[in-house]
């Protein structure tokens, strides 16, 4: 498929007011895409991603900055005059026409002839794992059928940006979690730059090669690989956002030489310090639910926190165990099921613990809550 050929996309100190809005939908973005690269913006519903999304497709005008694709500013450029193609969160895909039909509309709109048409269509039924199937009417497909009819319309029109607004949110969890590898493998097979927004962590996660959050407030927290994110994340948002986290109010007594020891109430907890936070400064304490162990089976007695089991909650593979302290500074742990683990009882009392790598204290801030 050497006929794609992904482009980078500069966002530069880009802000969006809409007319009668009290406050700004997006403020003061600035993230730099690499040509090729699969890149989810992710954030809460509000935060400006789908808003984003539209300024780089051409369907708004940014209040304020500048949007490049390739080296070219886009500034007044319209959409139909964009290097781009956008897949929308309902398809919009036309229920009366054929597969076929469907995934050469651009190209027909552009005055291609029938057989290149259809020689193309036949190619992207190919790419996206749906050969034979192009004289079938789209209402004659499941959901994750006509997700693939959707990109393969639109990477016909050979865009160098495929942009795609929650194209997997009405699926349900399996078929979503197919279609998660099926979109990653035909990014990789093109080359095309995926632009591919959500609020579903698990899609940014497992699908992109970088992934920037976004908070309320239409501000990029932090760009960084699925991994850095998830394990070193540089806010309190990020970190509360991204994945279960236990979070816990502190006030830092002593840092040095990276870590730091922060007062809580209900003890002293020892963990890393990434913002070199300072004696006195406010602070929260993020510990993962699955570093933290019951006492007698961890060799590990760095953090340690006298608790009640609280409730236990079975969800397959793993066991949630629903922790407070004094019938407060409720918290989880959770554990994997092997089938032969034994678990505390509830209303129990145990010492859990967990290492002081595992402790992320950062900069007491905004929070995300649901």
């Amino acid at each position: 498929m050497n006929q794609y050929i992904g482009q980078d996309i500069e966002i530069i100190d880009v802000g969006m007011h809409y007319e009668g809005s009290p406050k700004a939908a997006l403020n003061n973005i600035n993230v730099h895409i690499k040509a090729g690269e699969f890149f989810s913006f992710l954030g809460p519903s509000g935060c400006g991603k789908t808003t984003l999304l539209r300024l780089i497709a051409g369907f708004l005008d940014p209040t304020e900055g500048q949007i490049r694709i390739g080296e070219k500013d886009m500034c007044r450029i319209g959409p139909n005059k964009r290097p781009t193609a956008m897949i929308f969160q309902n398809l919009a895909l036309f229920t009366l026409m054929t597969v076929s039909e469907n995934i050469a509309f651009g190209l027909e709109m552009r005055g291609v002839s029938l057989d290149k048409r259809r020689k193309k269509a036949e190619e992207l039924l190919e790419l996206v794992n749906l050969p034979g199937v192009g004289n079938k009417k789209v209402s004659d497909l499941s959901g994750g059928q006509m997700q693939r009819v959707a990109i393969a319309r639109g990477l016909a029109v050979e865009p160098s940006v495929l942009l795609l607004d929650e194209p997997l949110s009405a699926l349900d969890l399996k078929l979503r979690q197919h279609m998660r590898t099926e979109l990653r493998q035909i990014q990789k097979r093109t080359g095309v730059t995926f632009i591919y927004i959500t609020h579903d962590q698990g899609e940014a996660l497992t699908m992109s090669d970088r992934i920037g959050v976004m908070s309320a407030d239409g501000r990029i927290e932090q760009i960084a690989t699925a991994d850095n994110l998830y394990n070193k994340p540089n806010t309190a948002f990020v970190a509360d956002f991204v994945g279960a986290n236990n979070s816990f109010m502190a006030t830092v007594k002593t840092a040095n030489n990276g870590h730091a020891v922060v007062e809580t109430s209900f003890g002293f907890l020892t963990g890393i310090n990434p913002q070199q936070l300072s004696s006195g400064q406010q602070a929260i304490a993020f510990v993962r639910p699955e570093v933290i162990s019951v006492l007698e089976e961890s060799k590990s007695e760095e953090n340690t926190i006298k608790c009640r089991v609280k409730n236990i909650s079975f969800e397959g593979a793993f066991v949630t165990i629903f922790l407070d302290v004094d019938g407060k500074e409720a918290f989880i742990m959770r554990r994997h099921n092997d089938g032969t683990s034994l678990f505390p009882e509830i209303d129990s009392e145990i010492d859990v613990c967990f290492g002081t790598h595992n402790t992320r204290l950062l900069a007491d801030g905004a929070c995300f809550h649901a």
